[in-house]
């Protein structure tokens, strides 16, 4: 599929776009007046002239054509208007037509759709003033619309009561007792990776207590921890305490409101780690079936059953745990509506405190990116209807929502709670409206500024082994973080 753009170079919004309907598709980008192609093609136009502005698309695909044009004249209009929305709009609007895709979310391609909700609810607006602008500009469908706007409901709370001089710990563990089928993270199974991980862990905790030194210059105030990977219950009970004994001792533990671990994969999990955990502060954890259906999980690559989640659950239970989230995943391969149902309906019989129901992204680092592209026809919508309409039926709520490229349907991550049990982490990341000082390999600090409203990042070294070979020029890096702040 070629891609030509003439009189505007909007690229990477138009490509995201066209992603809508034919996703995992490289695409060639050619800037051209002209059509000098054999291939299916989009192409997408500018055009200034003296009175008006006329913006036209014309895309071709497996052997049909369809125009969109849109004529403005309006002085007004031409000075303020965003014509990359409009050719969206227009894009957006073809391919429908060509295709008979529908994406649900509209012309809406970032990651945080709801930041859009949120910025009009602190305008004041209505929420019919909301739901219209999100459907009339954004082609939003009525049924998105209504899930973005109850998810920023449930943020409010959290959003108004935040501490401007507070931040967040991430810690990154990103090895994993062996790789799923649809996982692009940086992660390594831990079987490749042993002899490393004690020099991974000696770093680590150096990176620490330089942050701690840090923060105590700057004036910060520790909110939240989350240990991400990964899996961090990878590691022994002895370096997950050594971890959690440097955090402790390096910063400022009173104002901390979460504690959060993601012990995601129930083939990690001992009673000593869980117990280890509890006892040097964690809050929350992670246990996270994906799928109460074990074909799904060895398909999936998952070397642990429905019972050993179960088990694990109960377990967190008994040590004390009263904030577990479980993820699932609609979309994965060999699963069904009715295995889906299953899923859904007996996890909210187990009443976690949080359910986060992730759809499947076809990422390019992830093996099932490599296979049939029938992984991308699936019934993941469906799925997610169903947990949607099951969740909300059992007093669950969205808290936070986000979405990836290439994901399935053109869906999203929705992550759900009881009333008080809102990750509050999670809403600060996705929100962007917190620092976020992150350590570890693949580690991205978040700098945040609200007033004025300025947005840095500071990156570590993504792999274990480059992170370890250089890391006093990574440490070297984090004076980017006071310079943010002076």
């Amino acid at each position: 599929m070629t891609l030509i753009f003439s009189g505007n170079d909007y690229k990477y919004e138009l490509e995201g776009v066209m992603k809508l309907f034919i996703p995992a598709t490289l695409f060639t980008h050619v800037f051209s007046d002209k059509i000098e192609t054999e291939d299916d093609f989009a192409f997408i136009r500018e055009k200034n002239y003296k009175n008006f502005v006329l913006l036209y698309v014309i895309c071709s695909y497996k052997g049909r054509i369809c125009r969109k044009v849109r004529r403005i004249t309006d002085r007004n209009e031409i000075l303020s208007c965003d014509k990359e929305l409009y050719l969206s709009q227009l894009l957006y609007k073809a391919m429908s037509e060509l295709t008979g895709i529908v994406p649900k979310w509209g012309v809406i391609t970032g990651i945080r759709p709801v930041k859009r909700v949120n910025d009009m609810l602190n305008k004041g607006r209505s929420k019919e003033e909301i739901f219209d602008a999100m459907e009339e500009k954004y082609l939003c469908s009525r049924e998105k619309c209504d899930i973005a706007y109850e998810t920023a409901l449930t943020q409010k709370k959290v959003l108004d009561t935040l501490d401007p001089k507070s931040f967040s710990l991430y810690i990154s563990i990103p090895f994993c007792p062996s790789r799923c089928s649809y996982c692009s993270f940086v992660s390594q199974s831990v079987e490749s990776c042993l002899k490393i991980i004690p020099e991974y862990i000696e770093h680590l905790c150096r990176e620490i207590k330089y942050t701690g030194e840090l923060v105590k210059r700057i004036g910060l105030k520790l909110n939240t921890v989350y240990f991400g990977g990964g899996t961090p219950t990878t590691l022994t009970a002895e370096q997950l305490e050594l971890l959690m004994k440097t955090i402790e001792d390096s910063f400022d533990m009173s104002g901390v409101a979460e504690y959060t671990v993601e012990a995601g994969r129930p083939d990690t999990i001992t009673e000593e780690k869980l117990r280890t955990l509890k006892l040097n502060g964690c809050t929350r954890v992670s246990i996270n079936p994906q799928t109460l259906n074990d074909e799904v999980l060895k398909a999936m690559g998952r070397r642990h059953t429905v019972k050993e989640f179960y088990d694990s659950f109960e377990l967190a239970r008994k040590i004390g745990f009263d904030s577990i989230n479980t993820d699932v995943i609609a979309g994965l391969s060999k699963d069904t509506i009715e295995s889906f149902k299953f899923t859904i309906d007996k996890l909210i019989e187990l009443a976690p405190e949080n359910l986060t129901v992730h759809t499947l992204s076809i990422k390019r680092a992830a093996r099932l990116n490599h296979g049939d592209k029938s992984e991308l026809e699936n019934p993941a919508d469906r799925m997610v209807e169903y947990a949607t309409k099951m969740l909300m039926g059992n007093e669950y709520k969205p808290y936070y929502l986000y979405r990836q490229k290439n994901m399935v349907g053109n869906l999203e991550n929705i992550g759900w709670c009881r009333q008080g049990f809102e990750s509050l982490y999670n809403i600060y990341i996705m929100e962007e409206v917190q620092t976020i000082l992150a350590m570890g390999a693949g580690a991205s600090t978040k700098l945040v500024s609200l007033d004025p409203r300025r947005l840095e990042r500071v990156f570590n070294y993504k792999f274990p082994l480059e992170y370890d070979k250089h890391f006093d020029l990574m440490i070297s890096r984090k004076k980017g973080i006071e310079d943010f702040y002076a």
